[in-house]
């Protein structure tokens, strides 16, 4: 999710303290003293893992200056959506792509709209309501499993959040079970290669990072990057359709 650097918002979370693993295995994560104050404090791959914005600051992920300063029209025509397709949307928050999607894939798709903050999940129930819409289902995940079905999915979709997750390698385990064969797996992060993004730099990912840590998934194969949004790149994996690699 999104982190400007003028803006004071309200994190939720914490370091947690990993079990040891076997000793011939190098730890998956570590921890450091000093780190950045936006971080838990805890590495993987080099990377420091950010905090993970709070539910109060929802608003601000339906703020109007955000077609401006995401073009999230682009995003939405750049994932190629198709009627019937299964998405799911990892760190939903408010459903400002969701219900998005929703559209795209029809009555006969269905959106698997996914949070670990159930006040997330509520405000998607309310606009749901309200709206009327029938083909957002939410699932309420956990900080290494998003409880997505297995080998069901078509895309899934994290906007700004995976560089949040605090168990990043277990939920890419997970993330790549639910795919389909043939199933994308779509990164949208804050470029960290552009000095001129004005988001908080624990809250970027490089598109070199992102391929690193990507890497210890076989199954993968990454397709394209699209670099034609203002702030963002968004990086595109797709599951293999014959099994492993």
């Amino acid at each position: 999710m999104l982190r400007y650097l003028p803006l004071a918002l309200l994190f939720a979370g914490g370091a947690a303290v990993a079990a040891d693993p076997p000793k011939d295995q190098k730890p998956k994560y570590e921890t450091r003293e000093p780190h950045d104050p936006d971080g838990l404090g805890k590495f993987y791959q080099g990377r420091e893992i950010a905090l993970v914005m709070g539910h109060r600051a929802a608003g601000w992920l339906e703020r109007p200056e955000r077609e401006k300063e995401e073009a999230p029209t682009k995003l939405l025509k750049a994932l190629a959506l198709k009627e019937g397709m299964t998405v799911a949307d990892v760190g939903a928050g408010s459903g400002y792509h969701a219900f998005r999607m929703a559209k795209e894939v029809g009555k006969t798709g269905r959106i698997l709209a996914v949070d670990i903050q159930q006040e997330m999940l509520d405000l998607m129930a309310a606009r749901k309501k309200k709206d009327k819409v029938e083909n957002v289902e939410l699932l309420l995940g956990t900080d290494k499993d998003p409880k997505l079905p297995a080998g069901k999915v078509d895309l899934i979709l994290m906007v700004d959040v995976y560089h949040e997750l605090e168990f990043p390698h277990e939920m890419g385990e997970k993330l790549v079970a639910a795919l389909k064969p043939g199933g994308r797996l779509v990164f949208v992060e804050f470029r960290l290669e552009d000095d001129a993004v004005p988001i908080k730099l624990v809250h970027k990912m490089s598109e070199r990072q992102v391929m690193k840590e990507m890497a210890e998934f076989k199954e993968l194969e990454h397709k394209t990057t699209v670099k034609t949004l203002p702030w963002q790149h968004v990086i595109v994996f797709e599951k293999a359709k014959g099994g492993k690699k």
